[in-house]
């Protein structure tokens, strides 16, 4: 899917340049977004934030944001995919899936949350 070029690597110098200038929010806060796959032919990007962005609650609104102004502010971009390394491919559009404490899950492990100290 990977059709990077010279000229790809032009375009991808101006994602990043993208994602450091509106975002900064992203590293200043623990997390990091980095572009995962490129396919200049179609104009579709896969950016993956990770770091404190796998388990925030504001990520979702963060990839919306990416995925609005990149494809206003770079004309060869026409679709942005976002993922946080949650696993959240299913049904979420790329978003997060995160999992709370008592809350029942598809997956295997049960995940209780911490358990108390006594």
């Amino acid at each position: 899917m990977s059709t990077d070029t010279q000229d790809g690597d032009d375009l991808r110098d101006r994602i990043t340049n993208f994602l450091r200038r509106n975002f900064p929010q992203i590293q200043m806060h623990g997390g990091s977004a980095a572009i995962q796959d490129l396919d200049r032919e179609t104009g579709e990007v896969t950016i993956m934030l990770g770091g404190a962005c796998s388990g925030c609650g504001i990520s979702p609104m963060t990839i919306q944001a990416i995925k609005t102004r990149m494809v206003k502010e770079i004309p060869e971009i026409n679709q942005v995919n976002a993922e946080t390394g949650m696993g959240g491919g299913g049904g979420h559009d790329g978003g997060m899936s995160p999992s709370f404490p008592g809350e029942t899950t598809d997956e295997a492990d049960d995940d209780e949350g911490p358990q108390a100290p006594f």
